[in-house]
């Protein structure tokens, strides 16, 4: 891809590749764990070599995703704390669904709808995480009823963050020009003043 030496920088490479790792370990254990959830979909552990392979496996991809996850938090998470503007986005999220998005309020890198979706992800990942640790019977030894609790609080927690992904998945698509600068790091002024124009101001010093 030819790039404009105009373009603006929105991720680095480092930043890229560990969102990129973060995705595919979800994508893996998406897939690994709606095939334990349901029999239906027990066949999808041939992806893996097999079912006892799925279950070594899931956990462990479990760790990288959430050591890259934990890093991805450390790196963005002053730029999606809330404010003012971000709920009013929020309130008026509305007019950009119908495509009408020059009068939303001014936003920085981040508008609310990504800072809220950064959060509900954060808050599936803690549970996650906790609950992974709880029912991972090879590793740890807790008592069997908070095992079983740790088993409903996985399912619930992971089946919202696969609906969390989906929405993430589908504005970036929407969004044109939203998925180059996850591929390339780079996106034009044009989109940036369009759609962050706070963090176009503070990159270019222009309004």
């Amino acid at each position: 891809m030819i790039r404009n030496p105009r373009d603006l920088q929105r991720y680095t490479a480092s930043e890229r590749a560990n969102h990129w790792i973060v995705g595919i370990c979800f994508i893996l254990l998406a897939l690994s764990g709606l095939a334990f959830f349901h029999p239906a979909l027990f066949p999808l552990v041939n992806l893996f070599g097999g079912g006892t392979w799925a279950r070594i496996l899931h956990p462990w991809i479990g760790v990288v995703m959430a050591l890259f996850f934990i890093i991805m938090f450390f790196r963005f998470a002053c730029l999606n704390l809330m404010r003012g503007a971000d709920w009013d986005w929020l309130s008026k999220v509305g007019k950009m669904v119908d495509g009408n998005d020059h009068d939303m309020p001014e936003q920085g890198k981040y508008n609310g709808g990504q800072k809220l979706l950064f959060w509900l992800l954060t808050l599936c990942m803690a549970l996650i995480i906790g609950s992974g640790v709880v029912m991972w019977r090879s590793q740890f030894d807790f008592p069997v009823g908070l095992v079983r609790t740790a088993v409903v609080v996985h399912a619930a927690a992971a089946a919202f963050m696969i609906g969390l992904i989906f929405v993430h998945v589908y504005a970036a698509i929407w969004t044109r020009g939203t998925i180059r600068a996850m591929l390339y790091g780079t996106v034009t002024r044009a989109w940036a003043k369009q759609h962050h124009r706070g963090w176009y101001r503070q990159m270019t010093g222009k309004n």
